[in-house]
């Protein structure tokens, strides 16, 4: 198990892709947005894109990553931006970690 000073460290690795990752897919910081904005509370895939105005399989992309549209190395779980929990049935909840609101508060002050 890593110690809080590895996780740190980490962390601070991931920041300036984060927020490139970010500042680079629209979809990606809308659905950061609206996580941020449902915090603590977690959704699932259509219940996003229907809120972000796009469609599941561009939010599953943006999560998850997909080929070449999506990048894995920028995906918003691989960046510990948002956290998946499973609810038995292949139901996939999402929602922010702090990490994730710390980056979205970053990129709004930067605007």
């Amino acid at each position: 198990m890593q110690s809080e000073k590895e996780v740190a460290s980490t962390l601070e690795l991931k920041r300036p892709i984060a927020i490139r990752s970010l500042r680079r897919s629209n979809v990606r910081k809308k659905i950061a947005e609206y996580l941020f904005e449902i915090s603590p509370n977690y959704s699932y895939t259509a219940e996003i894109a229907y809120h972000v105005r796009t469609t599941p399989s561009n939010v599953i992309g943006a999560i998850r990553g997909m080929e070449e549209r999506y990048k894995e190395d920028e995906s918003l779980l691989n960046l510990d931006i948002i956290q998946e929990k499973s609810c038995g049935n292949n139901v996939r909840l999402y929602g922010i970690t702090d990490f994730g609101k710390e980056m979205i508060k970053t990129v709004k002050d930067r605007r």
